[in-house]
């Protein structure tokens, strides 16, 4: 193992026990630290926008295939809570239709998280509604 892979790995290792002292579950935490839905798609369907109340930013890209979401990615400008509520939103929609996406609220993406500190639930909420404001703007 080369310096800098040991070096990312114990620094992985102390942000994960960071968080998990602040209240986040393990599946939270390896949304945030493994990030599996962050980025662009250079040619979404939908997109959308939104900024939450205590500056968090989030961009969606949602590409259909056949009537369903074939991919969707985040773009996250924010903390862990934001971060990984936004990556649970991606695991929900993969696969469905836009009307079960449309169904989507907090508690849904809470359940997937497992736990969250009460003081980042809005997180969730603003990944829910940067979700639902997409598929508003969109025409199904």
């Amino acid at each position: 193992m080369t310096p800098i892979q040991a070096s990312g790995s114990t620094e992985t290792k102390a942000i994960e026990e960071m968080l998990a002292a602040s209240g986040y579950s393990k599946t939270a935490i390896d949304y945030y630290i493994n990030k599996p839905h962050m980025g662009q798609i250079p040619d979404a369907d939908i997109v959308s926008e939104m900024t939450g109340t205590c500056g968090d930013t989030m961009g969606i890209y949602i590409k259909m295939d056949n009537g369903v979401v074939g991919d969707a990615k985040y773009q996250v400008m924010g903390c862990a809570g934001a971060i990984s509520a936004a990556m649970a939103v991606v695991d929900l929609i993969k696969g469905k239709d836009l009307e079960y996406a449309r169904s989507i609220d907090d508690g849904t993406v809470y359940k997937v998280l497992q736990e969250i500190p009460v003081k980042k639930h809005h997180c969730i909420q603003l990944a829910v509604k940067t979700l639902h404001k997409a598929l508003d703007t969109h025409r199904f």
